[in-house]
């Protein structure tokens, strides 16, 4: 008979400070590695009219693997992006809330020894064109039109029901700023996680003026990087935790590098869990992996958390 799990603490935030926390690591390889075709603009997001069942199982392997979060497959997913396939608004906002519904059905069937939690993903504007933008910005929308965008995904999500929103993959300050106004009012809690390159956005800003941007935003919990090396985290962390003051999150890629010419990843993962000790020592309280770290990371990623918390 498995173990009956723990009371579950009043509220995301509650829990992120009572210790940390482990993050899952890239749906969409884990979807890729079941057999799935993920080559259409909406990404993953594409099952959750498809084949919700796949989305389900691939949370499953993360909550099993350790994971005590799982983000989303509404990365990619809009309401503009779903109306290019025909599918009109009502069903856009109830396939944007069943994302949140599958990962909690996931929780339920992980019969977890302590509390799992959903986070909303809510990619980049780039990441709906498919284009390759959500790794430059820049997209010559002004803030209003990118607000526009953003907060009627974000309602839709956030009446959902989901534990925090995870604003994600974000390679611009000026974006940025726009989604933390349009979180306002939400009731939802969130976390701002940036894509970067050394110690600037992919837009080019300083990582210490990106990261302020959310310093004294209350729906804020933490503040991070996510897809991008392990090297360029490292850093990040420190960063993030001195400019804001608040818990960091940090989930990057396996460490490989894209080549563009032979449509291929190069070089070996540098994503390693002897990172995570000096990660938690300078702030981090959200950790996990993004594109190309799956369970068998994951896995060892949460032992290595664990053993930092005793």
């Amino acid at each position: 008979m498995p173990a009956t799990p723990p009371a579950r603490p009043a509220g995301f935030a509650e829990a992120l400070a009572a210790g940390p926390l482990v993050l899952d690591g890239g749906l969409s390889n884990q979807l890729a590695d079941a057999g799935h075709d993920l080559s259409d603009e909406l990404w993953s997001a594409r099952l959750l009219a498809d084949d919700p069942a796949a989305i389900t199982r691939a949370h499953l392997g993360y909550f099993e693997a350790g994971a005590e979060v799982a983000i989303t497959s509404s990365y990619q997913a809009s309401f503009e992006g779903f109306a290019r396939r025909g599918v009109g608004r009502a069903e856009a906002a109830r396939l944007l809330g069943r994302s949140v519904e599958l990962a909690r059905e996931a929780a339920r069937q992980a019969e977890p020894t302590r509390p799992l939690w959903v986070a909303a993903s809510v990619g980049p504007y780039g990441a709906v064109l498919a284009d390759g933008s959500e790794y430059r910005g820049r997209y010559g929308l002004s803030e209003a039109e990118l607000e526009r965008f953003h907060r009627p995904r974000l309602e839709a999500l956030a009446a959902a029901g989901p534990d925090v929103l995870a604003i994600e993959t974000v390679p611009d300050a000026d974006e940025a700023r726009t989604l933390l106004r349009a979180i306002s009012g939400l009731g939802v809690p969130a976390w701002l996680s940036y894509s970067i390159e050394g110690d600037r956005t992919r837009a080019g800003q300083p990582l210490a003026e990106a990261f302020a941007l959310a310093s004294d935003v209350p729906e804020v919990l933490a503040v991070g990087v996510n897809c991008c090396t392990p090297e360029d985290a490292d850093r990040a962390v420190r960063i993030a935790a001195e400019v804001t003051g608040k818990p960091v999150v940090v989930y990057p890629n396996s460490g490989e590098h894209w080549d563009a010419d032979a449509r291929d990843w190069q070089g070996g993962s540098t994503f390693r869990p002897e990172r995570v000790a000096a990660w938690l020592a300078d702030g981090a309280r959200l950790v996990g992996g993004c594109c190309r770290v799956g369970p068998a990371q994951i896995s060892r990623l949460a032992e290595a958390v664990r053993a930092g918390e005793n």
